[in-house]
């Protein structure tokens, strides 16, 4: 923080219920039509997002806002020095570019075309996308468009690139903010770079404490991995990134039944990147991460913890149910700060400590913590879950794989976790 001045962080909650009534022209439609919001008379709630919606659009410092599916840092997409202070805050790499949300259908024909009149002109949103924006708009799903000359977006929202990703989202607080603001905004996930995405406004606070000025509290996310990223520009049209919207989901629109996977799920330093979460590494807790599968006995947990004492082990099936009973037999129980099921009640991490059985009289430290049962709740609660680990201060931390090939969002957890590891201790590690 040397090269800037420090901020007075708040947190701000707000209760969407109560910021007013959101009318639609066409209820069939929804947000894919004309909206208005009508705020509630006198709604503090409704302040609280005016004042958000303000600071967007004269402050150069970005504002925290939930979203459906993590925490985003948002800032006045076409102006500048509003977008280097997300860059800023989050210390990203300056060629990493941001995803532009908007508010409606005509806000995102306008950015791209100045003079749009529907009576008059032809969609500037490219055909490919037109029914992925009726399936899956608001919600999930970024669409890289044509960048327009000129741009009505600052540089550093592309990163030299012809293109820019936008999206919709589905969170009601997100788009009353968004439309408040009357300008797109560029919003990346709203944690320090490289570490896990911000599934609650606690999270964004303790990466970003005097960083920033406005973080709105709307509560833990509903789905808890990003987006997924299209490129329907391409042919075959390509998945950059997994997310919230599958492969199967994508291949049964018209236009899409030959979409292909366009992504590694490790970090490629050479490459430039198309989207967010291609190149860098992402994701990842203070401790080092090791990914496994099958059976972790204690012995493969010590020789692989290179003199690490302080372990953390997370579950994701019943399969390693003999760790969860070790520990529940020896374990004092503590409340997870910031690990939150899909209602926000706290997980437990489960600490104990375990005997090496090698003859010796040296034990290991060991924090487990077992999220799931569903593929939706290991997505929605795998990022507050590494924040817990490093909350006690562990070495090192073993996060059990899913089954990538059960559906995409499996694929998107693994993806974010390969990101987040060092390697993966593989079969060697499954014993009976």
């Amino acid at each position: 923080m040397d090269s800037q001045s420090r901020h007075r962080s708040r947190i701000v909650a707000v209760d969407v219920s109560k910021i007013g009534d959101f009318v639609f022209q066409d209820l069939q439609k929804g947000f894919l039509a004309e909206w208005a919001l009508h705020p509630t008379e006198a709604s503090e709630d409704h302040a609280k997002i005016l004042e958000a919606a303000h600071h967007i659009r004269h402050a150069d410092s970005p504002v925290a806002f939930p979203t459906e599916t993590v925490y985003g840092l948002g800032a006045d997409a076409s102006r500048s020095s509003a977008v280097q202070g997300i860059y800023r805050a989050k210390g990203r790499p300056a060629d990493n570019p941001l995803i532009v949300h908007i508010s409606s259908l005509d806000q995102l024909r306008k950015l791209l075309d100045p003079v749009y009149t529907r009576a008059v002109s032809p969609d500037p949103i490219p055909q490919i996308y037109h029914p992925l924006i009726e399936r899956f708009w608001p919600g999930p799903l970024t669409v890289l468009v044509p960048l327009p000359e000129p741009s009505p977006f600052a540089p550093e929202v592309t990163s030299t690139l012809a293109t820019v990703g936008v999206r919709m989202p589905s969170s009601r607080l997100a788009l009353a903010l968004i439309q408040s603001a009357g300008v797109p905004i560029a919003a990346p996930s709203a944690n320090a770079s490289t570490k896990p995405s911000p599934t609650t406004a606690a999270h964004v606070y303790h990466d970003l404490q005097g960083r920033i000025e406005l973080i709105l509290d709307g509560g833990p996310c509903d789905v808890g991995v990003e987006s997924t990223v299209v490129d329907g520009l391409s042919d075959p049209p390509l998945i950059l990134r997994p997310g919230g919207v599958s492969l199967a989901m994508l291949r049964s629109c018209p236009g899409w039944e030959s979409v292909q996977i366009g992504y590694h799920n490790g970090s490629r330093p050479e490459s430039r990147p198309k989207a967010p979460g291609m190149k860098y590494k992402h994701y990842a807790p203070k401790a080092r991460v090791l990914l496994f599968r099958g059976q972790l006995d204690i012995v493969t947990m010590h020789r692989t913890a290179n003199g690490a004492t302080a372990i953390g082990v997370l579950l994701t099936s019943g399969e390693n149910h003999w760790l969860l009973q070790r520990a529940q037999s020896t374990a004092s129980e503590s409340k997870a700060n910031g690990a939150h099921t899909h209602q926000g009640s706290p997980e437990t991490l489960l600490h104990s400590m375990l005997n090496l059985e090698d003859g010796s009289d040296e034990l290991l430290t060991m924090w487990l913590l077992k999220i799931g049962p569903g593929i939706e709740d290991v997505a929605r609660g795998l990022f507050s879950a590494l924040r817990a680990f490093d909350s006690q201060k562990v070495d090192l931390i073993f996060v059990e794989c899913v089954d990538e090939h059960q559906d995409d969002t499996a694929a998107a957890v693994m993806n974010r976790l390969r990101k987040a590891a060092e390697s993966e201790v593989g079969s060697e590690a499954s014993t009976s």
